[in-house]
Order: structure tokens, then sequence, then C-alpha cells
């Protein structure tokens, strides 16, 4: 468990001026890393640890492939439109309302004989994350 103490700095010249400066004890707070926490004179600063997000795409080929098929064929998308599809294309762009969601994730439910929790359903808004999720769920 993390512990907080104040440390007083003094600085020399003309004026001496004192500041206080809390410095942490423990490497993690409330579940996040810090590096240094700074008040006084100067601004109030945490620092994370935490390595930036970056997108990992876990699904497999072939589900993202079958996902595509489904949202193509739940959608009646035109040869033009189903050719510009890609994973990273969001339903509401491809002109998808929040009843032709639902229905997609329902056909989703039925080809991969999965459930999809009310919560996660309302997370997808692209081919690739429903493809995420499926492959999470099926494996």
């Amino acid at each position: 468990m993390a512990t907080l103490s104040a440390v007083s700095v003094k600085a020399g010249g003309f004026g001496t001026a004192t500041a206080t400066t809390p410095s942490w004890k423990g490497s993690r707070v409330s579940g996040r890393s810090l590096i240094s926490m700074a008040m006084g004179a100067t601004r109030s600063r945490l620092v994370s640890l935490r390595a930036p997000r970056f997108r990992v795409y876990a699904a497999k080929a072939e589900t993202v492939s079958k996902v595509m098929d489904i949202v193509k064929q739940q959608l009646a998308l035109g040869a033009d439109a189903a050719a510009a599809l890609t994973p990273e294309s969001k339903f509401t762009d491809l002109g998808a309302d929040s009843l032709d969601t639902v229905e997609i994730v329902m056909a989703l439910e039925e080809e991969f004989k999965i459930t999809v929790e009310e919560d996660n359903a309302q997370n997808i808004t692209t081919i690739q994350e429903a493809a995420d999720l499926i492959d999470k769920l099926v494996g």
C-alpha cells in the first residue's frame, strides 16, 4: 500500500522559500503506477507508466470474413458497397441504424451459436469489434 508524506524543500538566494512537495512511498496508488506528484508553486501532475493503448486484432481471418458476409447480407449492400467493406468499417457508415445493428448481432449469435450480452452488443460498432468479440466468446 502506498503512503503519502510531505517533504520540505528550501530554495536559497535573496529570500528563503519553503515548498512542500508530497512524495509517494510505494509503486502503486489506486491501481495506477505513478512516477511523481508535485504540488505547490508548480502544477499538480500525475504521470502514469501505463503504455498507450494499441489496437490488437485478435480475431481469425475466417471469423472476420464470416462477419463481413453476414453484414453484407443483413444490410443488403450492393456490389460497390460490399467491395469497399473492411474490418474497420463502422455499421453506421454502412447505413445501419440501431435496429439493423441488433439484427446483425442476432444473425452473428445464430451463425456462431453464441450469446452476446446486451452490454457487449452495445459496444460493437465495427466489423472487427464484432469478430474480436466472437473469437473471445467462442475460444
